[in-house]
């Protein structure tokens, strides 16, 4: 599995997502209750950047119908959103957050 850099993660605000285009990918990070998450940045069921949604509870919300994702596995749990999206890998080596666009789910 290959990581790439993402940002730092003095770069990251807690429960503000910081959106990162990797390899052409767009993806949003989050740091949230002492994690950190890497979830693709493009809402399933409309085509807007979830990074500028709210986070609350381990869940990122669509900004524009709220549809909500869970960072851990991309499942959605709120309508109108029905597919998940996809979840990355996620490492942290020093002060660099660096993710796998590997799907986890």
């Amino acid at each position: 599995m290959t990581f790439v850099r993402a940002c730092g993660l003095g770069e990251l605000e807690e429960d503000t997502p910081k959106r990162v285009e990797l390899d052409g990918t767009p993806v949003s990070i989050v740091q949230t209750e002492g994690e950190v998450f890497a979830i693709h940045d493009i809402c399933s069921h409309a085509n807007v950047s979830l990074s500028e949604g709210e986070v609350d509870d381990c869940h990122i919300e669509c900004w524009l119908h709220g549809s909500r994702f869970d960072l851990r596995s991309g499942k959605p749990d709120a309508l109108p959103a029905t597919r998940p999206v996809p979840v990355y890998p996620v490492k942290i080596e020093g002060d660099d957050v660096l993710v796998s666009l590997t799907q986890e789910s």
